[in-house]
């Protein structure tokens, strides 16, 4: 049997109406975090960037200027 998980915050038991976190605060703690940048997804400045072409046929960025 998996152990129950605990808040991510405090580590307090999660409540189902808050679930994974146990209270309103602590997902606002956690939502405040990402919007603040506290939280990132790691990338590699070395990575080429991904030349996906021109979704929109005949559409130039530039003429957006």
């Amino acid at each position: 049997m998996p152990a129950a998980r605990k808040c991510p915050i405090c580590g307090k038991p999660p409540v189902e109406a808050f679930k994974p976190f146990c209270s309103k605060r602590c997902a606002d703690v956690d939502l405040n975090r990402w919007l603040t940048g506290s939280y990132v997804i790691p990338a590699r400045d070395d990575e080429p960037p991904i030349d996906d072409g021109n979704l929109i046929p005949g559409y130039d960025e530039d003429d957006n200027i």
